[in-house]
């Protein structure tokens, strides 16, 4: 199968291409997504039409400087009554995402864009519906006591391959769109690739 650029640094990204047979060399696209979320919001974007602008961004940018490899950018939000919930800061503010999701179920959007020489030439995006159990606020805050920084500010306030499946009631969709990379479309359109 063909070898692939991986625009983005996450280790759970490269880990399912690799398990699933598609090598990757990682090279982050180091894209400024909050100015480029804001800057969408203020034109009225859609949580999808962000989620695939950010993962052709980067996608882009990367082949650019490798203009003759396949270059794979992804990107994924959550999507709660229309409002976009972006990776918390601090642990206060993924107590209050936490509390603003309970009981309540919301959209986890993920998009992914093959380039080459600089340009787009294919795109997915697919949606996940999960719905998150009732808390209170302790039973949050004991959940995010077992999350590492690292995890809470770099794969948002759940990792559903973690602790976070113990969060949700109901999960309607892919497990790996969910961890932010939709495989199967990938590597159907991989093997397509000539």
């Amino acid at each position: 199968m063909n070898r692939i650029i991986l625009a983005s640094k996450s280790k759970v990204r490269k880990k399912i291409l690799l398990e699933n047979g598609i090598s990757c060399k990682v090279e982050p696209s180091k894209v400024d997504e909050d100015v480029i979320k804001e800057s969408l919001l203020k034109e009225g974007a859609t949580p999808e039409i962000i989620s695939k602008n950010l993962a052709e961004l980067k996608a882009n940018k990367i082949s650019n400087k490798n203009p003759n490899e396949l270059v794979l950018g992804a990107d994924s939000v959550i999507d709660l009554d229309g409002e976009i919930v972006s990776k918390p800061k601090s642990r206060e503010e993924a107590l209050n995402i936490l509390k603003k999701m309970s009981g309540k179920s919301h959209f986890l959007i993920s998009s992914v864009c093959i380039s080459k020489k600089g340009n787009m030439i294919w795109n997915y995006t697919d949606r996940a519906e999960l719905v998150m159990k009732k808390f209170n606020d302790s039973e949050l805050k004991n959940y995010l006591t077992k999350i590492s920084d690292k995890n809470l500010y770099a794969y948002n306030v759940y990792q559903i391959e973690g602790e976070g499946k113990k969060l949700f009631s109901k999960i309607n969709g892919d497990k790996n769109t969910i961890m932010g990379l939709p495989i199967t479309k990938i590597k159907s359109y991989l093997q397509e690739y000539k």
